[in-house]
């Protein structure tokens, strides 16, 4: 299959340039074929929400097991009242405050919506993106698109173009290239259908502004039971899974401040000391004493700035896994704000298969 390379200028969206790729990609996703789009929080791998047939290319080329939910993106009202059967009050009130966003809802699943999309639950999760090409393509095609990431199965996330044509290039109709994406992590999931609501994945979208929004919200609390259990027992799409993941071997660091990059730099010595190519996610501050031609730096940026260290996380570990980094050594982010959304990712992209 011809991979099909489109581009976009989000700054200027009614260009004849734009237009075309905008028209090109939207016709692609109408004749029920598959495009990877840019959103606010990471590329995704598009393709027609109500048709079946679609739905099955975009889980071929993921190599994604059908037991995994998608997520379904609108541009509007309309579309909405397409794919879900009705809309909770707490449901009604985080429409109000986040969307468009990157906030995911899981609601009461509309009749239109295939079974494949829900895997088989009763509830479908559904966002309408803030990204400017993201909406505008919805809009063009004038149907809702299902998305994940535009990824290999478990693998990291893509935050440009090229990321997507790392894993999907020759295996889907076309990537839709503008620029890199905006946040870095993928939106965050709320099952809005509970009370309180349960948050089953951390994203930009916080659990302190959800709450600031007037609607009583829990984090889910993985057991040891949910990570080991069968995919078809989990309460919701990626807990218990590996995620995320590099291919070299993450290995993350806890702890604060002067403990945690002492920590840091004593791990990257013992895996020199080991003979290992070692990748570092170094953020400002965590410098390491040693210095080898075996070290391979990724610039992850102020340590101070945790919305920056998202933007840049999902890049890096693809830049040192690209690199021939065997082990990637990372300092995990304090819990609070963004930085839950950052440990949620590391810690599943850590995990050993």
């Amino acid at each position: 299959m011809l991979t099909v390379r489109l581009t976009v200028d989000s700054r200027d969206l009614s260009s004849p340039a734009s237009q075309a790729s905008l028209q090109r990609a939207a016709e692609i996703l109408r004749g029920g074929g598959t495009v990877a789009l840019p959103t606010e929080t990471v590329y995704g791998l598009g393709a027609s929400a109500l048709d079946s047939q679609a739905i099955a290319k975009i889980f071929a080329a993921k190599e994604r097991p059908s037991w995994d939910p998608l997520i379904v993106h609108i541009s509007d009202e309309k579309m909405l009242a397409e794919v879900t059967a009705s809309i909770p009050p707490n449901a009604a009130k985080l429409i109000d405050a986040f969307w468009p966003g990157p906030l995911t809802l899981l609601l009461p699943k509309g009749a239109a919506v295939p079974d494949a999309i829900t895997a088989g639950r009763p509830r479908v999760g559904i966002r309408m993106p803030q990204h400017p090409v993201a909406h505008a393509l919805i809009s063009a095609a004038g149907i809702p698109i299902a998305a994940p990431s535009a990824n290999r199965f478990g693998r990291t996330s893509p935050t440009t173009a090229e990321h997507v044509a790392e894993d999907l290039d020759g295996r889907i109709d076309a990537i839709l290239d503008s620029g890199e994406t905006t946040h870095g992590l993928e939106s965050t999931v709320v099952d809005a259908c509970e009370e309180p609501c349960v948050i089953y994945r951390p994203g930009v979208i916080t659990l302190e502004q959800i709450r600031a929004a007037g609607v009583d919200s829990v984090m889910f609390r993985e057991t040891s039971q949910t990570a080991e259990a069968t995919p078809d027992s989990l309460p919701s799409p990626g807990v218990g899974l590996r995620h995320y993941a590099p291919r070299a071997k993450l290995i993350l660091i806890e702890g604060e401040k002067e403990m945690q990059r002492a920590a840091f730099t004593k791990v990257v010595e013992v895996q020199l000391q080991n003979g290992m190519i070692v990748g570092l996610m170094l953020a400002e501050g965590f410098l390491p004493l040693t210095k080898s031609d075996r070290t391979i730096i990724y610039q992850w940026g102020k340590w101070s700035d945790a919305e920056e260290l998202a933007q840049r996380l999902f890049a890096g570990l693809r830049f040192l896994d690209k690199a021939g980094a065997e082990v990637i050594v990372c300092p995990l982010p304090s819990t609070g704000g963004i930085g839950t959304a950052m440990r949620d990712r590391l810690q599943k992209a850590a995990r050993r298969e």
